[in-house]
């Protein structure tokens, strides 16, 4: 630490890129300081930083890492206090360009890996991005000596320092109780649970956390069970949604859609007192909807679409400009490619002649002229042939009540089992409209990438980087999956660019399929971490979070220079 502020010293008021100099390891008194990158320009991106805390100084229990999800949850509380340290800090540091600009990781509503906060049995390591202080494009030393001494260690001494044993419990006992939930869901066969009690609708379209005097979810009795998790007296009680065929229905403005939106957020454990923490999806759920413009390279949407005007082939079928129907049909032939076991729908975000064709329609337009095969014809078979569910927000058509296992109607925000009111209706109501389906579902598609898809080059530089939470910059192209909805949080974005760089500076796509690409990526992460992805694997990783392999896809299959060919 002395040589740290020694070097500061004897820098203060010389050109920026003497900053240079302070790279490296330094021991304070109760942590190691190892400054990794250093920026070239007051206005450049902040450098970034490590402070690694020692077992010696502040001890983890050897229990709260004994398997992954506890050391996540033990990582993602410990991260929610630096970043409430930082928050709450007030620091000010006087300067030009971003001098004194702490940045980090801070996570939101939902628990995910990432790599701002890293814990093992020997230490604690905090990455911090930090912007070193200048005036103009000279060295401002001495507010660089009140960052490193005092700021830096007043946001540990209030975070990693000050975190009670008892807090960090809590945070490990949730995820228990949340993978107790997961194990009783898995072995019942549901791909849902929602429990009685919870806080569904959000504070606002912009806000994550929970709307204040918001009516508490309950379940109907019909669909109610009880789960014993540990850590808790007596069970815990809500709604199991089981495998098949679910339809959520009600009038407008009573719920449909914040249930749903709730289910399929159910992906991602979240923290403790966000009225979402026991609302759990099968991990492998994935929202489809229709896409209009997006990008389609050799994907086999013929189960859903055929005999094309200009006899274009659907089996390979590519556009740079899709429809609504052929971006749904595409969207929907991509998850069950990626392995999806759940689809989840809303009718608003859908193309309506890809969900239904009714008997007025059929009667007006025959089957020999209508090219799309409507998704209420292979609903089932999806159900029967390929074990995928689907959870289907609908109010506007009463003909998906013939294929539904189950129907929940919203009422002001309380869900009603009206299952058999539903198939009483289908009694008295009989729909004349004729099913459009074959006898079988058809092939999904086993694609593989070709390396030249991955076209990061700009220049003479590769660069590949986020740009917000649904762009990522390529090369000299955008890759936009702003319909993909269960992405939640930037960094999973920042770790997709950092995948396709890594998969462009390694020539690592091969000959495996999407597939078999996906589950090696998902290996590697379970295996070497997030950071091994990164060129800064051994330093400060960057700000990343953990994707689900979903999302991947997704960025991958929209990228305008893909060029795929199909395993035969």
């Amino acid at each position: 630490m002395k040589q740290l502020m020694q070097t500061l010293k004897q820098i203060d008021g010389k050109g920026y890129k003497a900053y240079k100099s302070v790279q490296g390891h330094y021991k304070f008194s109760d942590f190691d300081l190892y400054i990794d990158y250093v920026q070239g320009d007051p206005f450049a991106t902040p450098s970034k930083i490590r402070a690694v805390v020692p077992a010696q100084k502040r001890a983890l229990n050897a229990n709260w890492l004994e398997s992954y999800r506890r050391r996540v949850a033990t990582e993602d509380i410990l991260a929610r206090k630096v970043g409430g340290a930082i928050a709450k800090g007030n620091f000010f540091i006087k300067g030009s360009g971003k001098s004194g600009n702490i940045q980090f990781d801070r996570p939101g509503q939902e628990v995910l890996e990432r790599s701002a906060v890293q814990a093992d049995s020997k230490s604690i390591t905090v990455c911090i991005s930090i912007g070193l202080p200048a005036n103009g494009r000279k060295i401002n030393g001495r507010e660089a000596e009140k960052l490193f001494a005092d700021v830096i260690p007043a946001i540990l001494r209030n975070s990693v320092f000050s975190i009670s044993d008892q807090e960090i419990e809590a945070a490990v006992q949730l995820a228990d109780q949340q993978e107790a939930i997961k194990e009783e869901m898995n072995k019942n066969n549901w791909i849902s649970f929602v429990a009685n009690g919870s806080v569904l609708p959000r504070g606002s379209g912009v806000s994550n956390r929970p709307l204040k005097d918001a009516v508490p979810f309950q379940s109907p009795k019909e669909n109610e069970v009880a789960i014993e998790i540990p850590h808790q007296t007596g069970p815990i009680k809500g709604m199991a949604v089981e495998k098949g065929i679910t339809l959520i229905v009600g009038g407008g403005y009573h719920g449909k859609s914040t249930i749903l939106e709730a289910i399929e957020r159910g992906i991602y454990s979240h923290t403790k007192g966000d009225g979402r923490e026991y609302v759990l999806t099968d991990p492998d759920a994935v929202k489809i909807r229709a896409e209009d413009g997006r990008q389609v390279t050799g994907v086999n949407i013929s189960p859903f679409i055929n005999n094309l005007p200009h006899k274009q082939d659907t089996t390979f079928f590519s556009t740079e400009n899709a429809s609504g129907s052929t971006s749904q049909a595409a969207n929907v032939m991509e998850a069950l490619e990626a392995g999806a076991g759940t689809l989840l729908i809303d009718e608003d975000t859908s193309a309506t002649n890809f969900m239904i064709r009714d008997q007025r329609m059929q009667k007006l337009v025959h089957k020999d002229k209508e090219p799309i095969t409507p998704f209420i014809d292979k609903i089932s078979q999806m159900r029967d042939q390929l074990d995928v569910s689907t959870l289907l927000v609908m109010g506007g058509s009463g003909d998906y009540f013939d294929v539904a296992d189950s129907v929940i109607m919203m009422e002001a925000y309380v869900p009603y089992n009206v299952t058999d009111e539903a198939r009483a209706i289908i009694s008295e109501n009989p729909v004349g409209r004729s099913s459009e389906k074959e006898a079988a579902f058809g092939s999904i598609s086993e694609r593989y990438f070709q390396q030249n898809s991955l076209q990061t080059r700009k220049g003479k530089k590769s660069k590949t980087q986020a740009k917000g939470l649904t762009k990522i910059l390529m090369g000299q192209t955008d890759i936009t999956f702003a319909a993909t909805e269960q992405l939640v949080d930037t960094s999973q974005t920042r770790m997709i660019a950092e995948i396709i760089q890594y998969l462009d500076r390694t020539n690592a796509l091969g000959d495996r399929t999407l597939n078999e690409l996906l589950d090696d990526i998902e290996q590697q992460m379970n295996q070497k971490g997030l950071a091994s992805f990164t060129i800064f694997k051994d330093q400060h990783p960057g700000d990343i979070a953990r994707p689900r392999r979903y999302e991947i896809a997704a960025a991958l299959n929209r990228m305008r220079t893909a060029k795929v060919k199909q395993r035969k």
